[in-house]
């Protein structure tokens, strides 16, 4: 009985670990979010500074350039950790099912030794 314990408390090591990546991810997610915001007003400041807009114009300001690609950058990024967001949503519900069927059998287990 005493690996059924042990699976048990493995299951539940694998769902916290599960909850901790999904966790981390949404965390880099809303940081990237803010990062691009942060970005997105530097290039409207400085469009407005210049007067000009149209990023394929020749003097089209250099840094407001270099700022709209690297935000462009973090939203690719934002969109590949939402996958890896769905991906992990999805092994921490398989690993959570794992959890409780091992749990009702060590549930079910005790109830039986206790009887007896």
């Amino acid at each position: 009985m005493k690996t059924r314990e042990s699976l048990v408390r493995l299951k539940e090591f694998q769902v916290n670990e599960k909850r901790r990546q999904l966790q981390q991810l949404q965390v880099m997610m809303a940081e990237f979010e803010r990062m691009a915001k942060e970005l997105e007003t530097q290039i409207t400041l400085e469009e407005k500074k210049s007067g000009i807009t149209d990023p394929n114009h020749f003097a089209y300001p250099t840094f407001a350039k270099a700022a709209r690609q690297r935000a462009d950058n973090l939203q690719v990024s934002i969109r590949e950790l939402k996958a890896q967001q769905d991906a992990a949503t999805a092994a921490l519900e398989e690993v959570q099912a794992e959890y409780d069927r091992a749990a009702a059998l060590e549930e079910r287990d005790s109830a039986v030794r206790a009887r007896a």
